[in-house]
Formats: C-alpha cells, sequence, structure tokens
C-alpha cells in the first residue's frame, strides 16, 4: 500500500525539508498551502499541491479526506495574529470552533484544531519522525565563541525562554546584560529578535526553545536563514537554541550566514524546570 501523508504549509523553508525528508522514506505527499508567499518548491515537489485559505477550515478537511489523508503534519509559519485581523473571515466550521475556546493562545487554537480534524480520521503525526537529522546535539557551531559575558546571557535568556514557554506565550526572548528586551507573543520569532534590537545598541543574545509541555506535533522550534537575518538587522550577537529540541533549517546556509556577521550560534541543554 503506498505511503501517504498530508502536509498543511506555512510560510518557510521547514516545509519543503520536510516533503524531502518524507519523499526520501518513501512517503508521497499531498500539500495544501493554507498563507500566501509559500516556497515555490512546495508546488514542484508536491504529489498533489491545493491552495486552501486557512481561514477554510471545512474545505481543508474535506480536500484531505478526498485525497484519502489519514496522517497530516503542519509546519511552517501561520501567525495567530490572522484571528485578530480585520480580515479575519472564517468559515462557519472555524467560527463554532473558536467560539468554544477558553481563549486563543498558540497551544489552544492549534489542539483545537488538530482535534477537529482528528475526529475526521485525519492523525497529526509527530513532526519529530522524518526531521529528526535537523536536530542537533549540544556545542558551538559557529567559528566565534560567546565571550563570559555573553555565556551569562546565554544562561539567562535559555531560562527566560523556557519560563514564558511554561505559560504557552512564545518560545523566543531577546536578552542583554541578564535583562529581558524583547519576549515573543504572536508576532513571531523574527518580529521579537526585530524589537530587541530596536531597544538595544546590539550585542544582545537570542534564545529560543521548546515549551516545558511541548506537543511534537505541532509547533516545534525551528530556526533559519531568516533568523540570522533577522539578527543581522537587530545588531544580535548570538543565538542560543535548546539542544536536540531545536530544528535548524538548511544548516549549512544558516551557520555560514552567521560565520559572516560574526554571529556565535549556540546549543544547550536547558532543564525543563529552571
Amino acid at each position: 500500500m503506498e505511503k501517504k501523508v498530508g502536509l498543511v504549509a506555512g510560510i518557510g523553508r521547514l516545509p519543503v525539508e520536510f516533503i524531502k525528508a518524507a519523499k526520501a522514506q518513501g512517503y508521497s505527499v499531498v500539500t495544501i498551502a493554507v498563507v500566501d508567499k509559500v516556497e515555490e518548491e512546495l508546488k514542484l515537489l508536491s504529489d498533489k499541491y491545493y491552495d486552501i485559505n486557512v481561514m477554510k477550515l471545512d474545505k481543508i478537511i474535506k480536500t484531505l479526506k478526498k485525497e484519502q489523508i489519514t496522517q497530516i503534519t503542519m509546519l511552517g509559519k501561520v501567525t495567530k495574529e490572522v484571528i485578530f485581523s480585520k480580515w479575519f473571515l472564517p468559515d462557519f466550521r472555524l467560527i463554532k470552533l473558536i467560539a468554544k475556546l477558553p481563549n486563543r493562545s498558540d497551544d489552544t487554537v492549534t489542539l483545537a484544531l488538530i482535534n477537529e480534524i482528528n475526529n475526521e480520521g485525519i492523525q497529526a503525526m509527530d513532526q519529530t519522525l522524518l526531521l529528526k537529522k535537523m536536530f542537533i546535539p549540544v556545542g558551538v557551531y559557529t567559528r566565534r565563541r560567546p565571550s563570559e559575558a555573553e555565556l551569562a546571557d546565554i544562561k539567562y535568556a535559555l531560562k527566560m525562554a523556557k519560563a514564558i514557554g511554561r505559560y504557552d506565550i512564545g518560545q523566543t526572548v531577546v536578552v542583554k546584560d541578564c535583562a529581558v528586551i524583547a519576549v515573543e507573543a504572536i508576532e513571531g520569532t523574527n518580529k521579537c529578535i526585530l524589537r530587541g534590537g530596536e531597544l538595544t545598541r546590539g550585542g544582545a543574545v537570542v534564545a529560543k526553545v521548546a515549551k516545558p509541555m511541548q506537543d511534537s506535533r505541532f509547533d516545534m522550534p525551528a530556526v533559519g536563514t531568516e533568523t540570522i537575518e533577522a539578527m543581522i538587522t537587530a545588531q544580535a550577537k548570538v543565538l542560543a537554541i535548546e539542544a536536540d529540541q531545536t530544528l535548524i533549517v538548511d544548516f549549512e546556509k544558516t551557520i555560514a550566514l552567521a560565520d559572516k556577521h560574526g554571529i556565535a550560534v549556540v546549543a544547550e541543554i536547558v532543564n525543563n524546570c529552571v
């Protein structure tokens, strides 16, 4: 029997990397792009490809069922700020779903979507199953190593990032001199980094971690060239990520870009109990 998987895709390179990994393991991939400006490669690499706005939940589910998809993954940037936009025009199924929610935090919204899809016999798969090679162990991955002052900021930043994750606020913080400069909320990692840059004169540490109760079916933390580009603009000098829990997309390009601009990239183990 043919192995088949559905990909609900947002912006960024991670959906492309997923398709490559899935195909290498014998899967055919049906992709539904749910936002504009997804990578052009998605259409070329997918066995079937659809453009369906994220607000059209019923059409998304019916398309997955038509294609006989029984397992999916959701990858790529789909910021939740769309829910608060004046252009937010959901279908009736999504209206009913959101009306039942106690809040609109990341995990609450995404879990509700997953449960709705699960009720149709379509299971969300563990994102780590096909992307294991993109998680990296403890180490310094750039030519430049952090200074003593930056090491102190790294330790503090990872602790603070894990703390905000506990409350489902975000996964990223910007720290300088052991002070929290910016915290990721609904706007996403890159805007958090840029905001942190506006509030410092450069030299900040950016930390990204998994939430203490991270559900591996969705929103696994990821960084890549776009992260480094935001750091360049913000004049941040260190990217600290949680080892074995954070994906690095386009690893070689990401590290090369960091090296070019004197940014240190470090992976550390983070205690969930900090």
